[in-house]
């Protein structure tokens, strides 16, 4: 990995961060601003298209919506919601949200007025073990991470595609260590999956609804595990590097073009959002809360 040259070292009041970038005009404008805290281990960040930031708590039992800096509970587990329990990744597409809800092994789907459905609990000869996260291809289909075990030795981990519509599920890539942020290229010629247990984001090519089988490793990153990741319009992929205490913001062609230290050690997931799609928002566990920071390109926009 190309060590990039160190550009600016920021202080915020709750400790120095370094914001390091080969070209100055990738640099972010600002500092981390932290715009909700008091949550439980925030994740899977998604942006509602409008005006509002969707997180879960993977150690409660409840979805916080943040709107106009305010942070209130959106949903929460209850003898009338059942079918909400413990959720990871989030995804809004046409006004409906989408989870991945561990605690019931299962993908969600919610209505606008909060009526939560099960979509799909994976198929009869691989049942959902842990989803992590989730992206909507350029074909209309949900692909949704499924971790099992934290194993090198043991890749058992799948990327399954699910039918928003119907609920049809099958098993779109198998034997992986660990799987968890996944997303497509703006080009929508690839699907990039980040695979913890070896360090390690992959690439693998997407033709016509189908992801071909040859795997690449685009980025290794030591010290930690590659989380959540975005992309911008550019085709940077930004990754939420676990452990390390960093969001990589990296180049098409898999160099480092830019390294932001985050408030905690312990960055879990990301999301473009607010005005242009310039917002980039970060969920962080260490501190229990989320942070936004400006960016110079947009986000990209997720596909229709």
């Amino acid at each position: 990995m190309k060590q990039p040259k160190l550009i600016a070292i920021l202080l915020l009041g709750i400790g120095i961060f370094s914001f390091s970038c080969e070209q100055k005009s990738l640099l972010p404008d600002g500092n981390w601003i932290k715009v909700a805290d008091n949550l439980n281990f925030p994740e899977g960040p998604t942006w509602d298209g409008q005006s509002a930031l969707y997180v879960s708590n993977c150690y409660g039992d409840w979805m916080t919506k943040i709107h106009n800096s305010i942070a209130d509970t959106f949903l929460a587990h209850s003898e009338e919601i059942p079918e909400f329990n413990r959720t990871n990744g989030l995804l809004f597409h046409n006004n409906i949200l989408y989870a991945c809800d561990f605690g019931n092994k299962a993908i969600l789907k919610i209505d606008p007025d909060k009526t939560v459905t099960i979509l799909s609990t994976g198929t009869p000869e691989r049942p959902l073990q842990c989803p992590n996260d989730l992206a909507m291809g350029p074909d209309g289909y949900l692909y949704v991470t499924d971790p099992f075990h934290y194993d090198r030795a043991n890749p058992d981990g799948a990327v399954y595609k699910i039918n928003p519509e119907t609920g049809a599920t099958s098993i779109a890539i198998g034997n992986l260590a660990y799987p968890n942020g996944i997303a497509f290229s703006p080009d929508k010629q690839s699907l990039f999956v980040c695979e913890s247990a070896f360090n390690r984001v992959l690439k693998f090519p997407f033709f016509d609804s189908e992801i071909g089988s040859e795997r690449s490793v685009f980025i290794e990153l030591s010290g930690g595990d590659p989380d959540g990741i975005a992309f911008d319009e550019k085709g940077n992929l930004y990754i939420a590097h676990f452990g390390g205490g960093a969001v990589y913001m990296v180049h098409p062609s898999g160099e480092t073009a830019c390294y932001l230290k985050t408030p905690g050690k312990k960055p879990t997931n990301l999301e473009f959002g607010g005005k242009n799609l310039k917002t980039l928002y970060l969920t962080e566990v260490e501190t229990n809360a989320v942070y936004k920071l400006e960016t110079k390109i947009k986000g990209m926009t997720l596909f229709k």
